[in-house]
This record gives C-alpha cells, structure tokens and sequence, in this order.
C-alpha cells in the first residue's frame, strides 16, 4: 500500500528527532511509491524560482539537517538536489530516506538528480551497501533504494535559464532535448553520454575536451561551456561532484559554471565549509554557506569508504 500523509509525517519526524531509519517493509513501500511519481519526471525536469541548488551531500545528515536550518525547511523552501546522496558519511541511510519520504509528501517542492554515487557498482565499494547490511541485517533495503536510482532525472533547468546536473557536459550531447530523449532508467553505464552527464568535470587546463582521470567521463573547457549555453540559451551551469573548500567555485572567464559542494567538514576531515545556492523568482542569487555540526555518537570507524 502507498504511504499515506500521516505515515509520511510520522516517518519524516522519527527521522528528523531520532535519526532513526524506518522499517524495512516501510522503505519497500516507499520505493514503489516513489517510483510511480518519478517516472513522470523527464529527464531534465523543469523548476521554477525561487528554488535553492545543493551539491554533494554523502550521508552526511546532521550536516543535511543544518543545511534546512540555513536555507529554510520543507515545503516553505523549493530544492534541487544535484545527486551523491549517500556513500561516505555514517548515515546515508537515514539521508537518503529522509529526502525520499520529502519527495514523497511535497513531490512539487524537491528535485532528485542522480549522482555518480547513486548507482550499485559504487555504493557497494564506498559504503551505503555496507550500511544497508549492517543496519537491516540484508540488502534488500539496499536494492529497493537502488531501484529507486534508476528512476531519479537526469538533469533540471530553472526558468530555461539554469541547468542543473551532478558532473558535467558530453562531447555527444549538444542540446537539451538530446539528453531529454536519452534512456535513464537503468544502472548507469561505464560510458556514454548518460554517464558523462554523471561523471564529467570542468578543467581550466583543456580548452575543449580531455580525458578524465576518474576513469569515466570527461575533462571540459570554457569552449565546450560557452558552446553549450549558447545553444540552450543557459545563463548558468551548476553542477556537484567537486569538492570545493570554499564551498563552492565559479568556473571560466564568463562565470557561467558553478560547483557547488554541500557536504561541510567532508569525510569528517576534509575542514571545508559548505554552500547552497538559493535563486529567487527573478534569478538573482545568493550562495549560502555553512560548517559542520557535532555528530552525536560519533563513534564510528568507516575510514576504508573514504579512500
């Protein structure tokens, strides 16, 4: 049965007061719900300003819970969330479920885009897969989220003015409606167009294309960037992927790439701060920046997910 409002409410509060992830038939139903809603998704879904733009989270959720103090809680504000939910932080369980159980009681308000991170071959290397075990005692939690993935857009456009994505740009994609006809509703592949969307990053030191050594995806320059906006008519490009210790990184001479990174103090070492950026309903922006917050029970020892 799908959740009803009140389930919804509930979970999102034991969530948010207790950290605590819900039941495993509770996440199934869930799952299936979401997947109903998200699949009517397109693959660069349409938003409207005012909205607020967050990079990389990683399972970071006291940090997530700081973010909604800094930015404004649910359903008040709009969001977009440019993917790497989970992997890394000590609850990427309990960030991933609270921001579907929002996708599922306010779908209007938050935007999912996948990330690199959201994909089994690496959430069973850096660390979600490991935590779906150890907290539910199998993976079946970790495959109905998985599932999930599959269905989360690709990319979001604000206004026809900002384009939103977790990596970057592809040499084979030129357009916006080349990447709305694109099939996403699988595991992200090792190559391709889908998986530079995912994967890619801006470099100063390539004018047009170069070879990433992340081992997928691409090395992009400011031609690529200048081509891209000029094509779609994008004032602004904004992505995730990167850490960036400021918090965020304008990109190119026309400033028309921006990381953002929302993850402070990342893998609890890292000493970044961390950024949102809020557009309001005539674009202007405002990036937002905040530190980490203590950690409760902090007495963990995943060191082998942040290598």
């Amino acid at each position: 049965m799908p959740p009803s409002t009140f389930d919804l409410d509930q979970w999102i509060d034991q969530l948010i007061t207790h950290c605590e992830p819900l039941a495993e038939t509770q996440v199934q139903n869930l799952c299936e719900y979401l997947k109903d809603i998200l699949v009517q998704e397109c693959n660069v879904q349409p938003c409207n300003a005012p909205v607020t733009l967050c990079g990389d989270i990683h399972g970071q959720f006291f940090d997530l819970l700081e973010l909604f103090r800094i930015a404004g809680p649910i359903p008040e504000t709009k969001y977009i969330f440019m993917g790497d939910l989970v992997d890394r932080g000590h609850h990427s369980v309990e960030t991933l479920l609270l921001l579907l159980c929002y996708k599922a009681r306010y779908p209007d308000q938050i935007v999912l885009i996948r990330g690199n991170h959201e994909t089994r071959q690496v959430t069973q290397s850096y660390g979600f897969y490991d935590e779906c075990i150890r907290k539910y005692g199998t993976a079946n939690v970790w495959r109905y989220c998985t599932e999930v993935f599959d269905y989360f857009t690709i990319a979001a456009v604000v206004d026809n003015c900002v384009f939103c994505v977790h990596g970057g740009l592809s040499p084979d994609l030129a357009t916006l409606d080349e990447i709305r006809v694109l099939s996403r509703n699988e595991e992200v592949p090792n190559s391709g167009p889908f998986c530079d969307l995912l994967w890619s990053d801006p470099d100063d030191g390539v004018d047009s294309w170069g070879r990433s050594k992340r081992g997928a995806g691409w090395l992009f320059g400011y031609k690529p960037t200048d081509l891209f906006c000029h094509v779609n008519g994008i004032e602004l490009i904004c992505r995730a992927h990167q850490l960036m210790l400021e918090g965020y990184s304008y990109k190119f001479k026309d400033k028309n790439l921006l990381t953002v990174w929302s993850a402070p103090n990342y893998c609890y070492r890292c000493n970044n701060v961390a950024a949102v950026l809020s557009l309001n309903e005539h674009l202007d922006r405002e990036l937002r920046l905040f530190k980490c917050v203590p950690e409760p029970n902090s007495g963990h020892n995943d060191t082998k997910y942040f290598l």
